[in-house]
């Protein structure tokens, strides 16, 4: 049944904010060295990894042990979006000053504004709600132990845990490396913020983060984005009270920000992926409507094998996605490449 729009309110959407800072890049740093699973597809080889174990402190070494066991760095990362720190010492004075109470209850993930009278009472060693949050959470990989062990914990005993390995870190890892890791943060943030003026908020999140869709919905009021140099090439993705968070992997070009000529690294894979005639039909086939395999492969009278390499270069240049099955045209991708070299053309 067709449907006829009498209304003039526009779909709702949310805003976007950039912020940037050395200590988010802390926090992930021991996140990351502390997932071992993800290590191998990071942008820094392994052994650059291992070389990081292998000179911190045996002390460091033990309190990084203690995160990959508990996923403190989640505690890390809940508490430096309580204010804006000016530094580490600022970040460390905060974390003491906290109540018990307080303190737990900011670790506690965030789920939806429907648990947030559960999450106060969890804060409070209730049993039930704790109980309640690990079975509300019970899909994600590690928020149930997580959860149980944040409500459970001395508080003292995790305070002195988080300023020791967020200070040791900075001390080893940032500060020998502050004044390049600034500069990469500073220049992609500036560069971003650029390119917002000139695209809508959905279409900005999408090309930042390099291909993650994000539709409005119910509650989320706004797209926090922070650059990270440290988890390249993922994107972590977090939720707070009324904003989603974006953790995104900074681009080729802030890597060397005194090189003007250095492109973005999904401006020349999308260009690769475009310059084929193959992949040019594929594109306007998806462009018509979404298509299976079978599909395009009787349109373009190719063999799948054919058809499904290029299909993986195209999503791997985020130009096509799956949806229900179906291959889709990623159309704001494709919309967005003339304001990606004008912000090409004019960094």
């Amino acid at each position: 049944m067709e449907v006829f729009s009498t209304t003039g309110r526009k779909r709702e959407t949310y805003q976007v904010e950039m912020k940037y800072s050395l200590l988010w890049e802390c926090a992930l740093g021991i996140a990351a060295i502390t997932n071992n699973r993800l290590l191998n597809s990071l942008d820094r080889p392994t052994s650059y990894w291992k070389d990081v174990r292998t000179s911190l402190s045996v002390d460091l070494q033990a309190e990084l042990d203690y995160v990959e066991k508990n996923n403190t760095w989640k505690a890390l990362l809940q508490l430096l979006h309580q204010k804006d720190f000016a530094s580490l010492e600022a970040f460390s004075e905060y974390i003491n000053n906290l109540t018990e109470r307080e303190l737990i209850y900011q670790c506690i993930p965030f789920i939806t504004e429907a648990y947030q009278p559960i999450r106060k009472k969890a804060a409070n060693k209730n049993a039930d709600a704790i109980e309640q949050l690990r079975d509300a959470t019970k899909n994600n990989p590690f928020f149930p132990s997580y959860i149980s062990f944040i409500c459970t914990i001395d508080p003292q005993q995790l305070k002195q845990h988080l300023i020791i390995v967020m200070s040791g870190w900075y001390k080893a890892v940032i500060e020998p490396d502050l004044e390049n890791l600034k500069s990469i943060l500073q220049t992609d943030a500036c560069a971003k913020e650029k390119m917002k003026k000139k695209m809508e908020p959905e279409e900005f999140v999408e090309w930042a983060t390099g291909g993650i869709k994000y539709m409005p919905e119910p509650s989320v009021y706004k797209v926090l984005l922070i650059p990270q140099y440290i988890y390249r090439p993922w994107n972590i993705a977090a939720d707070l009270e009324e904003t989603k968070v974006y953790y995104y992997p900074v681009s080729n070009e802030s890597l060397s920000p005194s090189d003007k000529y250095m492109p973005s690294n999904f401006l020349v894979l999308k260009h690769k992926a475009l310059g084929d005639e193959v992949r040019m039909r594929i594109v306007k086939l998806l462009f018509e409507q979404s298509r299976t395999l079978q599909e395009m492969t009787e349109k373009l009278a190719l063999g799948k094998s054919t058809i499904h390499h290029h299909l993986k270069i195209l999503r791997s240049a985020q130009l096509v996605g799956i949806e229900e099955g179906k291959y889709v045209l990623k159309t704001r991708a494709i919309m967005s490449l003339a304001k990606e070299l004008e912000q090409y053309f004019q960094q």
